[in-house]
C-alpha cells in the first residue's frame, strides 16, 4: 500500500473518530440540558410553594450541595440534610420567591442557571441575583451549588 493511500485512511478514519466523539459529546450535552432544566423547573416550583419533593427525587443518593452563608454555609451531603435545608429555604421566604431566568450555560455533565429572584425575607422585600450550578450524573442531580452576591434588596 502506498505512503499516501495509508494517509488517507488514517485521516479518514481520525475524522470519522473525531466526529462520532463530537456527536457523542453532543449527545450527552443534550441530555445533560434536559435533565437539568427538568430539576431547574423542580427547582423553581420549590422556592415558589416550599414543596421540594419533585427536586428530591431527582438526586443521587449521595447527592452533595453547597450553600455561601447563613446557618447552612459550606458543603452538606445527602438527601435528608438537603431536605432540611430547603425547609430552612422555606422558613425564609414562607410566601415563596419568584424567578426570572437570564443565563443557561453547560458543558457534559455541568448546568449553571443565572436567575434574578424576589420575595419577602423575613418581612423586609428582597430582591436577589443568584447562580445555581447543577452536576448530572446517571440522568439524576449528584451536585448542586448555589453563589450570589447582591444586598438582596436590589439586583
Amino acid at each position: 500500500m502506498s505512503r499516501e493511500a495509508l494517509t488517507s485512511i488514517l485521516m479518514s478514519s481520525t475524522h470519522t473518530t473525531a466526529a462520532a466523539s463530537a456527536s457523542n459529546a453532543a449527545h450527552d450535552n443534550a441530555d445533560t440540558l434536559a435533565v437539568a432544566h427538568a430539576a431547574f423547573g423542580h427547582f423553581t416550583h420549590g422556592l415558589a410553594t416550599g414543596d421540594w419533593e419533585p427536586f428530591l427525587a431527582m438526586v443521587t443518593d449521595d447527592f452533595s450541595f453547597f450553600f455561601p452563608m447563613g446557618e447552612y454555609q459550606g458543603a452538606h451531603t445527602g438527601r435528608d440534610k438537603a431536605r432540611a435545608f430547603f425547609a430552612y429555604v422555606r422558613s425564609a421566604f414562607p410566601d415563596g420567591l419568584t424567578v426570572t431566568l437570564d443565563r443557561v450555560m453547560s458543558n457534559a455533565n455541568t448546568v449553571v442557571f443565572e436567575f434574578r429572584d424576589e420575595g419577602v425575607f423575613r418581612g423586609a422585600p428582597y430582591r436577589n441575583r443568584v447562580a445555581v450550578s447543577f452536576d448530572i450524573r446517571g440522568g439524576r442531580i449528584a451536585q448542586y451549588r448555589e453563589y450570589f452576591g447582591s444586598d438582596g434588596k436590589s439586583y
